[in-house]
């Protein structure tokens, strides 16, 4: 009697819109046992030939990233995962507690020091339609200026706060890995080793290919068109830190 070799160990990405996730996934899926299948919840990620899945229950739909997932034939795995993004799960309510219940989960959550920063970089791509650069792209136009509502920013703010406490009362800490979009932009072969740790994979060395470089490399001031009346709104409040200008981060080329 032949015996079915065991589901791969499931894992997901989770975080704010443009805080790293879709580079942590490239580097994890450099890896011959890792296998992650892109946005599970959008309907035009390339990774996924059925279209129509948005259409199936949110059980089915976590079957299907788990257990019926496109396969790689290069790939002998051990781990599989998808990525979501915090928008996706209001469009779908009951998403995030079925998750919560997929047995074995692992969940690495990438957050951004600056929730500002995340914000002015997710409508600046949405203008421009230039969602990604690596190191091997050209040189291009910076991304153009944007400007920013208050009640747009109050939103986002709160959004991004309160999705990180429902991720973190939602997982053991034994389940839950967390990881600084600034600290993989800065040094993203210990990271990639945090979370293949965190996965229980065997350590991978990097195969030095582009790696994903920032589009806006100037501040805040420069790029937000009404940075200062924003500041004088949210001084002395809880947000008040996004609005102090840091050093820019500069990525190992």
């Amino acid at each position: 009697m032949t015996h079915s070799a065991p589901a791969p160990a499931p894992f997901a990405i989770l975080g704010m819109p443009r805080t790293g996730t879709h580079y942590l996934e490239e580097l994890l899926n450099e890896h011959p046992n890792v296998l992650s299948n892109g946005e599970l919840l959008n309907t035009y990620d390339a990774n996924w030939p059925d279209k129509d899945r948005l259409l199936h229950s949110d059980r089915e739909l976590l079957d299907l990233a788990y257990l019926r997932f496109p396969r790689r034939s290069d790939k002998k795995l051990t781990h599989v995962g998808c990525k979501i993004n915090e928008p996706q799960f209001q469009e779908r309510p009951g998403f995030f507690d079925e998750l919560a219940r997929w047995p074995g989960l692992k969940v690495i959550f990438l957050s951004r020091r600056n929730t500002l920063e995340s914000l002015r970089s997710l409508v600046q791509a949405r203008q421009s339609r230039q969602w990604l650069k690596f190191s091997s792209d050209d040189d291009t136009a910076p991304p153009p200026r944007v400007k920013l509502p208050i009640a747009s920013c109050e939103d986002y703010f709160k959004a991004a706060d309160d999705f990180r406490t429902r991720v973190a009362h939602s997982y053991a800490s034994t389940s839950l890995l967390e990881i600084e979009y600034e600290r993989l932009l800065l040094e993203p072969a210990a990271c990639l080793e945090t979370a293949l740790q965190f996965l229980g994979v065997q350590a991978l060395q990097l195969s030095g290919r582009a790696t994903l470089q920032r589009l806006e490399m100037r501040p805040l001031d420069e790029t937000v068109e009404n940075f200062e009346e924003l500041r004088r709104h949210f001084a002395g409040g809880p947000y008040a830190r996004f609005f102090q200008l840091d050093d820019a981060i500069v990525p190992q080329r």
